[in-house]
């Protein structure tokens, strides 16, 4: 990546402005219950404030379609990182108001501000050039350091760009880069990437784009049946994209030619309910009975999908091999998480989303190599598609 990031920036006495991701999940009582991505923002927050800064810290929280709404206030988020940060952080009640004004105007070097919830403005997600300017007002240097929003254009996380002097990724995004960009150039073989989740049609591009560079790919979850019937196969109740049956033979195609195996479920957990508690057998998954819908990868799967994982150099997994979030559909993306825990020697990327909760929820997520903190982006960099929030930055 040929943009500067933080180290190569001067910030004594500069007013910066960093982009973060503190969309964090809540109770009802308004607590936080994973501070992972705060705690992912404090390298960047800590070099600024001991380097000489006067920061000015941004997020987005939820949906408040363009409303000051009290449900999606940012005063948790800036109350933990006071107590993190030891008192350092004062909170605005608004984002370009009265009160933003005044207290980035009285920063000291080594002081931050936490704007309120960019999106309580309306104009933050359409980009609107006078609310980027607005933004950029308060700052010399942007720095981008969410990930997790950097495939969004919009005034706080692209726009404000244009305006300032100066702009540079943070600590976080850096490290997204070089593991997952790293992987991506020139990854130790055999390159294995997994793939789950509901559709083909969501991950066309990227399965197009690491045909370039895997040995293989594993598919499991729903889109699996897309394929098991574009080969003949009878799925009974399964989620299929019949307009996909096509598409997927010519993925099939495109990866023989290429020399790159694609490995597709031989059995399934199936149920005769969407539902934790239904009926559940074991079938093939080329002859699912009428009736019946696969909703996990089978025993004989996980054993060959772990396989093919304990050989590999370089894993990256997106999307789940079932319904995890129910118990009896879970065994198969744990199985994966498991045998991705168990191969020491791979560098071992999760693509964040579901792929994440799920290594999170089983207790391997300390084994991996990295957990992506952002799953949209994550999977549009997996593409090869330019992320909007990187590609605003300033050039080395």
């Amino acid at each position: 990546m040929n943009k500067k990031t933080l180290k190569d920036i001067n910030v004594k006495g500069k007013k910066v402005f960093v982009r973060c991701d503190f969309n964090v999940p809540q109770d009802k009582e308004g607590k936080i219950t994973d501070e992972n991505r705060i705690v992912g923002a404090l390298p960047t927050i800590k070099y600024l404030l001991e380097n000489g800064a006067k920061v000015i810290l941004s997020s987005h929280l939820g949906r408040p379609k363009g409303e000051f709404n009290p449900k999606y206030s940012l005063k948790p988020i800036g109350d933990r990182l006071n107590q993190l940060l030891g008192g350092k952080v004062t909170l605005a009640s608004d984002v370009v108001g009265e009160d933003a004004k005044a207290k980035v105007s009285a920063l000291k070097e080594g002081e931050a501000v936490l704007l309120e919830n960019v999106r309580y403005h309306a104009e933050e997600e359409k980009n609107d050039t006078a609310f980027s300017k607005q933004l950029a007002n308060f700052a010399d240097i942007f720095v981008n350091d969410a990930f997790g929003t950097a495939h969004r254009a919009h005034s706080s996380t692209a726009g404000i760009a244009a305006f300032v002097s100066e702009s540079a990724s943070g600590f976080l995004i850096q490290k997204e880069i070089d593991i997952i960009g790293g992987a991506l150039a020139s990854p130790q073989k055999p390159f294995v990437a997994i793939l789950g989740g509901a559709k083909v049609s969501d991950k066309i591009g990227v399965i197009t784009n690491l045909l370039e560079k895997v040995d293989s790919i594993i598919i499991g979850g729903a889109m699996a049946y897309t394929f098991a019937k574009a080969k003949g196969g009878n799925v009974g109740n399964s989620k299929v994209e019949n307009d996909k049956l096509d598409l997927a033979l010519e993925l099939l195609k495109a990866a023989e030619t290429k020399g790159v195996t694609i490995h597709l479920p031989c059995d399934n957990v199936v149920a005769d309910d969407y539902s934790p508690t239904a009926n559940t057998q074991v079938a093939e998954t080329m002859n699912i009975p009428e009736g019946w819908e696969g909703l996990d990868i089978g025993p004989e799967t996980r054993k060959r999908f772990a396989k093919i994982i304990k050989e590999a150099k370089t894993v990256i997994w997106n999307g789940p091999m079932g319904v995890f979030e129910f118990a009896a559909f879970s065994n198969g993306t744990k199985a994966v998480a498991k045998a991705l825990a168990k191969n020491k020697k791979a560098t071992t990327i999760i693509g964040g989303g579901d792929s994440a909760a799920a290594v999170e929820k089983f207790g391997f997520a300390k084994k991996m190599t990295h957990i992506s903190t952002g799953g949209g982006a994550s999977l549009e960099y997996l593409e090869g598609k330019i992320l909007p929030g990187i590609a605003c930055l300033s050039d080395k």
